[in-house]
């Protein structure tokens, strides 16, 4: 067993109001510079829809993510051998460009100010941050599909469509009909992460004290394999300084114990942060996994941190109390592992996604009869029956989150459906306790899980969402401070002694 720590961010996509503040909060902080105009490191995309950069899930066009191949886990990205794949090294086919993304824009505000006097009423050109010519029109931006702006046009471009029946499409993709919910994205932070394999010059390394996934700026070399490999497109390519640049999941905030820029300021309060501790030792198994069965076992390499040998190994590993305590309060591991309601975006990359979502519970079509006890009746064997006519077909949900495994989508709506009837008994008492008991038995969910859930998601205070232990790397005495920068671009995997070179770390 070889324990490790992981920051871990969850989203209760039921809560997500599509405001973009955690996306203008993160570009504020971060990417509000040159070269960094066209980085969203946190974007909200309208689903369905084909996302950002356009149809970013689609790996048959970017090859990005893993495949196994003969047993053996290989980069998507490797068609043939690395050879050939290093042939094309100057120039990827598989990279987005900028039509992809968008031409980042501003307005030539100060028209507005300093034209003549005239009969006309001024106007803002759009003038081309990367150009600075004037643009002839505005064609695609960030959040270009955002609600019903791009909708059924952008809808149908969704990856996710597949395998959906017509019926199906057309409950997605009827302007009128349509219900989008938002999905909220930041870099994963994966446990086996494509972009730190695929780089040439080994920039990119994951750190072993909280599971960060960084680029060493003085390391990189502009070879965008990172790009090409990740397939969530989080990595980006800054064309003014020439290097690649990601998501630092906030790690100067985290380490002091803050939250990060984007849920701090959610406005809907749907984020939570928790620390995880799993088994490194079992990831490529894990990976191996048929697409059916792969967040079951991303779960079992999830530790529990009760457990008196996990706090034994982690504490010969090297992972501090105050991470421990941290992983025994995480809200990402109730959410994950014990009540197994949020689940990962499109597992079946084999990345092995540390960012978990809850799956929205739509509206229901269909009006249920009085005298059949709503949605839950406790007379058929189907106790929930209506989650076959939600809006948002459980098809589309299990392909975003689920790597096509309805019965992972079920399970979660299931639980939320019983949860929500819990706190209807509560608030409104429309509803017998023994319904409720019996929803949630079948649901495998306890009174006291229940609670949880719904504090969770509802009354949990800032310290409850936000169970981030402080990391002070200075004072790492297994570190030497000469060499720790040194250390972190080579291993990247905490502070365990190798024989490097001759010398001992």
């Amino acid at each position: 067993m070889d324990i490790r720590a992981q920051l871990s961010m969850s989203f209760n996509l039921d809560k997500c109001i599509g405001c973009h503040t955690c996306s203008v909060s993160c570009k504020n902080v971060w990417t509000s510079r040159q070269g960094a105009e066209y980085m969203w490191w946190n974007n909200v995309e309208t689903k369905p829809g084909a996302g950002y950069p356009l149809t970013w899930e689609d790996q048959e066009r970017y090859r990005g993510g893993w495949e196994v191949v003969g047993g053996t886990l290989r980069l998507k990205l490797i068609k043939d051998n690395k050879l050939r794949t290093l042939a094309s090294i100057f120039f990827q086919p598989n990279l987005p460009t900028i039509d992809d993304y968008y031409e980042p824009f501003t307005y030539d505000y100060q028209n507005l100010f300093n034209a003549p006097a005239g009969d006309d009423q001024p106007t803002a050109r759009p003038k081309s941050l990367i150009t600075g010519e004037f643009m002839e029109k505005i064609v695609l931006g960030p959040n270009w599909d955002d609600d019903f702006g791009g909708s059924p046009l952008y809808a149908t471009n969704d990856p996710n469509l597949k395998n959906l029946s017509d019926s199906q499409k057309e409950c997605l993709t009827k302007f009128h009909k349509l219900f989008y919910f938002y999905v909220p994205r930041i870099c994963n932070h994966c446990l086996n992460p494509a972009c730190v394999a695929a780089c040439p010059s080994g920039a990119i390394y994951k750190r072993g004290e909280d599971g960060i996934v960084l680029i060493d700026q003085n390391t990189c070399r502009a070879w965008r394999f990172c790009i090409s490999a990740c397939p969530y497109k989080k990595p980006f390519y800054n064309w003014a300084t020439g290097k690649s640049e990601k998501c630092i999941f906030c790690y100067p905030r985290t380490e002091t114990g803050q939250a990060n820029a984007c849920g701090h300021a959610c406005t809907g309060r749907i984020r939570t942060v928790g620390a995880l501790l799993y088994d490194a030792e079992r990831i490529e198994e894990t990976a191996k996994l048929s697409d059916d069965r792969i967040v079951e076992g991303l779960r079992s390499i999830i530790l529990d941190p009760y457990d008196p040998k996990v706090i034994e190994a982690a504490r010969n590993a090297g992972i501090e109390d105050n991470w421990i305590a941290a992983a025994q309060n995480s809200p990402a591991y109730n959410l994950f592992k014990r009540w197994r309601i949020s689940l990962p975006t499109h597992p079946e990359f084999r990345t092995l996604a540390m960012n978990f979502y809850i799956p929205p519970l739509s509206p229901i079509l269909h009006q249920v009869k009085a005298d059949r006890g709503g949605l839950f009746d406790p007379e058929s064997d189907g106790f929930f029956n209506e989650l076959e006519k939600m809006r948002v077909p459980v098809k589309y949900l299990a392909n975003l989150f689920a790597a096509g495994n309805e019965s992972l989508v079920v399970e979660s709506l299931k639980k939320q459906m019983a949860v929500r009837m819990w706190a209807r008994m509560k608030r409104v008492g429309d509803i017998s306790e023994s319904e409720v008991k019996t929803a949630l038995s079948q649901c495998g969910l306890t009174v006291l899980d229940a609670e949880g859930i719904l504090r969770l998601n509802t009354l949990a205070t800032f310290k409850e969402r936000f169970v981030i232990p402080e990391t002070h790397r200075e004072t790492k005495t297994t570190i030497d401070p000469r060499t720790m920068y040194e250390k972190r671009g080579t291993i990247g995997f905490g502070f365990k002694k190798q024989e490097v070179i001759g010398r001992q770390w």
